[in-house]
């Protein structure tokens, strides 16, 4: 049985199975790397523009499924009457920095005040890019249910968050909101918004089940055998989301790529919709923007690919492939 509660040693959470994490030192290996690299890591001519259609979210999904991906890993889930804001970043950067770090590539498709009512925002970690600092001080105004890994609650109070709307949640365990049953499960990552707090707070994958439809959100991860169970355990699923994105051979056991997806998605199950994440937003890695969604497009073409326009609503229909090309030149 790999699936089971976190384990901590020296007060450190520990990944589900032995992982080794890049320190400064990894940091100065790599800095050469991205002092030489001319790939075309952020957009040379604007993406967009992108705007969501807030009238459309008047009428609940068709399907009973609907899902607004506003780029990187940020998204709005209508899962069977619950509606549920994912990892929002709407900062203007993923850094502890307003004046430099990752820079988004497109402005937000809506603004925050114009979400619209929301039963709860999951958190998978606390990395800047998965935790707008800003974002959630903004959203801490609605009286709103926060769901997160354990200890992330500590930064969530930090931004603005009530602690008695805050839910923490080991691997394994469970929280319901609004008929929906939101499990999290163990992700091979880390945590820490710097060096001094790494694996002070938990990292999770989710599946989300409610009275139709079953989704795994895999948040951030290397690969790891936890998936083949997780299939065999809480699957088959609607609708897989994976990250295919902000990889690299130097940190390959966090950062799963497409190749590492590709793989992920068998081990699941490969039942239903395929939904790339944690890609086209900010410049996180070596590569080229658009190499993730390319890469995973030339090895995987039998894969039923579930991928709209950033910020359009879209219903998710069984079975039924979407496949937009905003990124193309």
């Amino acid at each position: 049985m790999i699936l089971h509660r976190a384990q901590k040693i020296g007060g450190q959470f520990q990944n589900p199975i032995e992982t080794q994490i890049g320190g400064p030192r990894m940091m100065l290996k790599i800095l050469p790397l991205y002092l030489t690299n001319k790939e075309e890591r952020f957009p040379k001519h604007p993406l967009g523009p992108f705007k969501t259609d807030i009238a459309l979210y008047r009428q609940p999904p068709a399907t009973g499924l609907r899902i607004t991906w506003f780029g990187h890993s940020s998204l709005l889930m209508e899962i069977d009457g619950a509606r549920i804001l994912i990892d929002p970043v709407w900062d203007e950067r993923a850094s502890p920095f307003s004046w430099a770090g990752p820079k988004r590539f497109f402005p937000a498709t809506l603004s925050l005040d114009d979400l619209p009512a929301l039963d709860a925002v999951l958190i998978s970690h606390n990395h800047y890019d998965h935790l707008g600092k800003h974002t959630v001080a903004h959203l801490s105004r609605r009286p709103l249910k926060w769901i997160c890994p354990l200890n992330v609650g500590k930064n969530l109070e930090d931004f603005g968050v009530p602690r008695h709307q805050i839910t923490e949640l080991d691997w394994t365990e469970s929280a319901l909101v609004s008929g929906v049953n939101i499990t999290a499960l163990p992700s091979r990552h880390f945590s820490g918004r710097g060096f001094s707090d790494r694996f002070k707070s938990l990292w999770a994958s989710f599946v989300l089940k409610g009275n139709r439809h079953n989704i795994y959100h895999g948040a951030d991860s290397g690969l790891w055998p936890g998936f083949a169970e997780i299939g065999r355990e809480y699957g088959p699923f609607n609708l897989t989301m994976l990250e295919i994105g902000a990889y690299n051979e130097h940190w390959k056991s966090i950062h799963m790529g497409p190749d590492g997806a590709v793989h992920a998605f068998q081990e699941l199950g490969a039942a239903g919709l395929f939904m790339p994440i944690h890609w086209g937003l900010f410049d996180l890695a070596l590569h080229a923007w658009r190499q993730p969604i390319e890469r995973f497009l030339e090895i995987a073409p039998n894969t039923k690919i579930w991928s709209p326009e950033p910020g359009q609503p879209a219903d998710v229909i069984a079975g039924q492939p979407l496949q937009s090309n905003w990124w193309k030149p």
